[in-house]
């Protein structure tokens, strides 16, 4: 017969006797967590794991927090993610342009081949976003915002998303510039959701005691998610203070440079390993002169391209405000885009890609070109209107330009007439999709057209003398990008991006001014970003943006929003009263006041001293008052009614307090927390 202490499986009673040595050894060396559970096996290997696991974990610990490894973990992962990406976009495109050359001669397949390639990508990245996570399509960056700000959106950080998002992305970019959509918006989303799950990992190893909030982590995802799509480290973390953080606190500079800077430079590396460069340098290779990069009256024609932009930019916004409202209003469009997203997206890829056909309207736009070959050949420091068309070896980039013996003037004029709409038309696709380095070629495409324009006045007797005989194209094109991407998103962060990525630090006095002056005119009349259009159009809770749609918000006091039955306690409340108010709220600050009469404010009480208040009642059976057992703490930051919504919003995110207390005069008149806050936003975000 088996006694009690035997294990199943007929051991004997002398191998369970070994077996308890063996537990008593190694809870000996202080090993009894690692082992508690006698019926794993393998239980002394995997105890010594864990303990050389925790060694190693003490030694990294000593020289600095294990938030910083993972920060470099962080970045480095997110750079491996970018290049992958690359790699299958461009293994793709390939692909198509094969195919595309293997037919030629034989125009009908060619049109089949370039039209239903990128619709049949742009309908399965629909599809399959849709079926597997319909969180997933889009930029990211609005949800992104939402988040930061302190709302819970756990959907949209999901591994799910982050399988489906990545997918999806390749797609959508493997369609090509006949889509022209770009990538920088949803990786930064997949960067966060990278970063929340690092993140986690990092709460894993060190103690309870040292965790970090996941909030700093996304944060630095924003960062990051601009330092691996373009190996520009500085300019991702201004971006994610400008776009990203409606407050941005300075412990989160260090991180998010330094996990930034990881980023980059495994980016970099990457593309070194891969053999596409050399050394490690810039993302678009430019080749300006630096004796004489522009001449000092050049600087009139820079703020002239930055005011110009800046028009531009107006009235594309407005365009994608129309295009949002147009098709969140139409019922063909809601149910189209509800039900046959897939559909939807072939169908607009296919007109796109039918467009820009090489044959046709495509040869007066160089459609050949990848997004990357675009902005290459706008940034070609060549004259090209100088350059004779009929010579025996033409520049690379005017091959295609001027491919189709028009002007390369006027070629640039068509290609921003029919990118206007197809990039506005473009943005309606349920995809998973990035909006900026559109933009960011097109400015391009306009500060081209004015250096190519002043090369030609030049050329043809419209100044005296030979000093503009060395106008540099590329350099108006450089800053035409940065000052329209700019004004279209409402940042200064794209002039440091042109930069860094051009390294072509000799423009940086025109780049900054042409995007200073672009931004001032996008931003008169308090006109919403593009990203701010975004946000209003999905109803996020985001405060920025919803001042930028509701202009009285910012008056609005908030007092309008104070209801509901306060509860509340005075100085003599006994165990009766104090176990009412924890049963009928949750907050974990209760107001105490003087006497209910007079509803002055003392301070607040919290939750965990009232439980121990009643605990010691049950215990003592000793009738005291609250203010005999219980701390009141004072209030230190009180609210008026008359104090504005985005006044109480802004204290709860510098302060990072959960409760906000009201008085008028004195006297309670209520509370704000955070979870109430919240709700305002919600219920101001359906309004719009």
């Amino acid at each position: 017969m088996k006694s009690l202490g035997e294990f199943p499986g007929g051991e004997s009673g002398g191998e369970n006797n070994s077996q308890q040595q063996d537990h008593q050894s190694l809870t000996s060396h202080n090993m009894s967590p690692l082992v508690s559970n006698q019926w794993k096996p393998f239980r002394r290997p995997r105890a010594i794991v864990k303990e050389w696991l925790f060694k190693l974990r003490f030694c990294l610990g000593k020289v600095c927090g294990i938030e910083w490894y993972g920060y470099a973990a962080f970045g480095i992962l997110a750079a491996i993610l970018s290049f992958l990406l690359d790699i299958s976009v461009t293994k793709l495109q390939r692909a198509h342009q094969w195919l595309y050359m293997q037919l030629e001669g034989n125009i009908l397949l060619q049109f089949f081949c370039w039209t239903l390639y990128p619709a049949c990508l742009c309908a399965v990245s629909s599809t399959f976003s849709h079926n597997i996570c319909p969180f997933s399509t889009g930029s990211g960056i609005p949800e992104v915002r939402t988040m930061l700000a302190g709302f819970d959106m756990p959907h949209y950080l999901s591994l799910t998303n982050m399988f489906t998002k990545f997918l999806g992305l390749i797609c959508t970019l493997a369609a090509g510039s006949t889509v022209f959509l770009g990538k920088v918006g949803p990786f930064v989303h997949l960067s966060t959701m990278l970063g929340a799950y690092v993140n986690s990992l990092c709460s894993l190893i060190q103690d309870s005691n040292k965790e970090k909030e996941g909030r700093e982590m996304l944060v630095v995802g924003a960062a990051v998610g601009v330092a691996s799509c373009f190996g520009a480290p500085i300019s991702g973390v201004l971006f994610a203070v400008e776009v990203m953080c409606s407050h941005f606190a300075l412990r989160h500079y260090c991180p998010c440079f330094f996990s930034a800077a990881c980023g980059a430079l495994t980016f970099r590396l990457f593309s070194v390993w891969s053999g596409d460069r050399e050394t490690l340098q810039a993302l678009f290779k430019t080749n300006f002169s630096t004796a004489l990069p522009f001449y000092p009256l050049e600087i009139l024609l820079f703020a002239f391209l930055g005011l110009l932009c800046g028009a531009v930019s107006c009235c594309y916004l407005f365009c994608h405000r129309w295009i949002l409202h147009f098709t969140k209003t139409k019922a063909v469009f809601i149910k189209m885009l509800a039900t046959e997203k897939g559909l939807y997206s072939g169908v607009v890829a296919f007109f796109l890609a039918s467009v820009t056909f090489p044959h046709s309207a495509g040869q007066y736009m160089a459609s050949k070109y990848t997004t990357a070959q675009l902005l290459t050949s706008l940034l070609d420091s060549q004259q090209w209107s100088s350059q004779p068309y009929n010579a025996s070896v033409q520049l690379e980039p005017l091959l295609e330009w001027g491919s189709s013996g028009t002007p390369v003037c006027l070629s640039l004029a068509f290609f921003l007439l029919m990118k206007m709409w197809m990039l506005v038309l473009a943005c309606t696709l349920p995809l998973p999709a990035g909006y900026f380095m559109p933009v960011f070629i097109y400015g391009a495409a306009i500060g081209r057209l004015l250096g190519e324009g002043v090369v030609y006045v030049s050329s043809t007797g419209g100044t005296s003398g030979q000093q503009w005989a060395s106008v540099n194209p590329g350099g108006y094109a450089l800053a035409g990008a940065a000052a329209f991407s700019g004004a279209v998103t409402h940042t200064l962060s794209p002039a440091l991006l042109a930069i860094e990525l051009t390294g072509q630090f000799s423009h940086a006095v025109p780049i900054l001014l042409a995007t200073l002056l672009a931004n001032a005119v996008a931003r008169s009349g308090h006109r919403p970003s593009f990203y701010d259009a975004l946000s209003i159009s999905k109803r996020l809770p985001h405060l920025p943006s919803l001042t930028k749609a509701c202009p009285q918000l910012p008056s609005t006091p908030v007092g309008q929003f104070l209801g509901g039955k306060l509860v509340q306690l005075h100085t003599a409340a006994g165990p009766v009263e104090v176990q009412h108010a924890l049963n009928t709220c949750t907050q974990t600050q209760i107001p105490v006041v003087d006497t209910h009469e007079s509803q002055i404010l003392l301070g607040f009480v919290l939750r965990s001293e009232l439980l121990m208040f009643l605990s010691h009642y049950e215990t003592e059976r000793l009738e005291k008052r609250l203010d005999e057992v219980c701390c009141i703490h004072p209030a230190s930051v009180l609210l008026s009614p008359h104090n504005t919504v985005q006044e109480a919003h802004s204290i709860l995110s510098f302060v990072r307090a959960q409760t906000l207390f009201v008085t008028d005069r004195g006297r309670l008149v209520g509370i704000i927390t955070w979870p109430e806050m919240k709700g305002i936003l919600e219920d101001l975000a359906k309004e719009i």
